[in-house]
């Protein structure tokens, strides 16, 4: 079915590596035994599933004993969260994990600027005494903006410093929901500065409702699943060996060919933009066109009613998005282009075109085509109808 179509949307989800499948799939039948179980062919399947874990930390520059595994990323956000009582600091841009959770405590919601970007200053004004996190994603789920988290790393380093010179000892920890970056930019925690990193496998090629938080272990995590102690106690239920195992080969894959395929999709990401800015002129590209993520483009046709226009591009074969997936299912206009300040009429008209290992030179042309091909048509449907 896929090569029916021309598919523009992996933000949303990606398809499973063929080396990942291959290497979950003895973990299905064969190996199918309970990893907390005695005897020596589930020994042999809970050493694979450490391994697995093990190399999952190599590739964020951690440790196996920082890394919790989870049904996903929103898991692994509202068990950070959870863990902290204190007051949060976030931003107006994250995702609805983060918001939905952090909604029910304190918590203050730092503004972005214009691009989507976070200023390091703002999250500076905005923590308080009492605060106890600051969450804020790598780079954003809808515009691709790549947010200065080392920076920000230091100023919380900075706060901490300041409070135990002053006698204050309520803690202070940096978060990053990285599942956006993986595979595009960098991810080592200790260059990023940052106490906790959430990741989904269904970003990088890997399987769905598999993910991880990895955390320093300073943090004193609280459970939120409770049961027979799994994952040290952190997450209860019997292991998902197969995705774990999954995870990490995609994981591991993905950082490996991670300049390799950020620039090929970079070149492929520019020559839509440009495509589509020739034909559109009055076009508008939103994010940081600096700091963005190499596979994203967010488009904007003021006017066009951009949930019509993705069932124009759909009976075409081009699969696009408004946003991100949470948020189309909802039926509401985007809280991040109201964040930044995109009229009504702009951010109804909005487009998130995300690329991956499925776009290549051809059919980016072809859909860069068939998108200002639909917009045109659409200008002129809105034309005559005013005109009546």
């Amino acid at each position: 079915m896929l090569n029916k179509f021309i598919y523009l949307d992996h933000a949303a989800a990606t398809p499973i590596d063929d080396d990942v499948l291959a290497a979950m799939q003895p973990y299905f039948s064969d190996n199918f035994f309970n990893p907390s179980s005695p005897y020596a062919p589930a020994v042999m399947v809970r050493r694979a599933y450490e391994e697995a874990k093990h190399q999952l930390a190599i590739a964020i520059g951690g440790q196996p004993t920082e890394i919790v595994i989870t049904a996903g990323a929103t898991e692994s956000i509202n068990l950070i969260i959870n863990s902290v009582p204190g007051h949060i600091v976030t931003s107006e841009i994250e995702h609805h994990a983060i918001l939905d959770t952090v909604k029910y405590r304190q918590g203050t919601l730092v503004k972005p600027d214009a691009k989507g970007r976070i200023s390091p200053k703002k999250i500076e004004e905005a923590i308080r005494p009492d605060t106890q996190l600051v969450s804020i994603a790598l780079a954003n789920h809808e515009l691709g903006t790549i947010q200065p988290i080392r920076d920000i790393a230091a100023i919380i380093k900075k706060v901490r410093m300041d409070r135990l010179a002053g006698g204050n000892t309520t803690p202070i920890y940096l978060h990053t929901d990285a599942s956006q970056g993986a595979g595009q930019i960098e991810l080592n925690v200790s260059r990023l500065g940052v106490d906790a990193m959430t990741l989904n496998a269904g970003k990088v090629y890997g399987p769905k409702q598999i993910g991880l938080l990895w955390f320093d272990r300073k943090l004193r995590l609280k459970p939120i699943v409770h049961g027979g102690g799994q994952e040290n106690g952190l997450r209860s239920g019997t292991e998902n060996v197969a995705g774990t195992i999954g995870f990490s080969v995609a994981l591991k894959k993905a950082q490996a060919k991670r300049k390799e395929e950020a620039y090929r999709v970079t070149q492929l990401r520019n020559h839509m933009q440009k495509a589509i800015e020739k034909q559109i002129p009055d076009v508008i590209v939103s994010g940081d066109q600096k700091h963005r993520l190499p596979g994203h483009l967010h488009v904007s046709f003021a006017g066009i009613d951009a949930e019509r226009l993705i069932f124009l591009l759909e009976a075409k074969g081009v699969l696009v998005a408004t946003g991100s997936a949470c948020a189309a299912n909802s039926g509401t206009r985007s809280h991040v282009l109201e964040a930044i300040g995109l009229e009504p009429k702009v951010a109804d008209g909005s487009l998130r075109i995300t690329l991956g290992r499925l776009s290549n030179e051809e059919n980016c042309k072809k859909a860069s085509d068939l998108i200002c091909e639909a917009v045109r048509l659409e200008k002129q449907r809105i034309a005559k109808l005013r005109n009546k």
